[in-house]
C-alpha cells in the first residue's frame, strides 16, 4: 500500500460524519423530520423563496434528492411552493407555520449536539477545525481534478 492506514485522514473525517448524521438523526427524528429534510428547512429559514436548485446547493446535495426532500416536504404541509413572479419555471419554496415549528422543535434538540462539539474545543479550536476542515476540502478537489 502506498499509505499506512494509520496515516489515512480520510476514515477518520467519514467517522466523525457518520456519528453527527447519527446524532442529528436522532435528534430531529421526534419532531417527524430527517437531517435532509431539517437541513432544507433551516436553510429555507433563512432564504424564504429559494428555488429548490439553489436550496439543493445550500445543502450540498443533488437537484434531484431535493426534488424528493421538496415533495416530501410540500405533501406534509410543511413548505409551500409558487411559481417566481418573473421566471416562471422557477419554484419559491416557502416555510409553513407548520413547517416552521418542526423546524423549532428540531433545532431544540440539534443544538444539543452542535454546543456538545463545540464544548469539547476553545473558540480559536473551532476557529482552527474551519480552517483546517476547509483546506482538506480544497485538497480533496484538487486531487479530484487530478483523476
Amino acid at each position: 500500500m502506498g499509505m499506512p492506514a494509520e496515516e489515512r485522514l480520510g476514515l477518520d473525517i467519514k467517522r466523525a460524519e457518520q456519528a453527527l448524521i447519527a446524532a442529528k438523526q436522532v435528534a430531529v427524528r421526534p419532531a417527524g423530520l430527517t437531517v435532509p429534510q431539517y437541513a432544507a428547512l433551516f436553510a429555507l429559514a433563512d432564504s424564504p423563496g429559494i428555488s429548490g436548485a439553489a436550496l439543493a446547493r445550500a445543502c450540498l446535495v443533488t437537484p434531484q434528492a431535493m426534488t424528493v426532500v421538496l415533495k416530501n416536504l410540500e405533501e406534509r404541509g410543511f413548505v409551500e411552493r409558487s411559481p417566481h413572479p418573473w421566471h416562471r419555471n422557477v419554484l419559491e419554496t416557502r416555510l409553513t407555520e407548520t413547517g416552521r415549528a418542526a423546524l423549532q422543535a428540531a433545532d431544540e434538540r440539534a443544538l444539543v449536539v452542535e454546543r456538545s462539539i463545540a464544548a469539547e474545543l476553545s473558540a480559536e479550536e473551532r476557529t482552527t477545525l474551519r480552517d483546517l476542515l476547509t483546506r482538506c476540502g480544497e485538497a480533496i478537489t484538487r486531487a479530484t481534478a487530478e483523476l
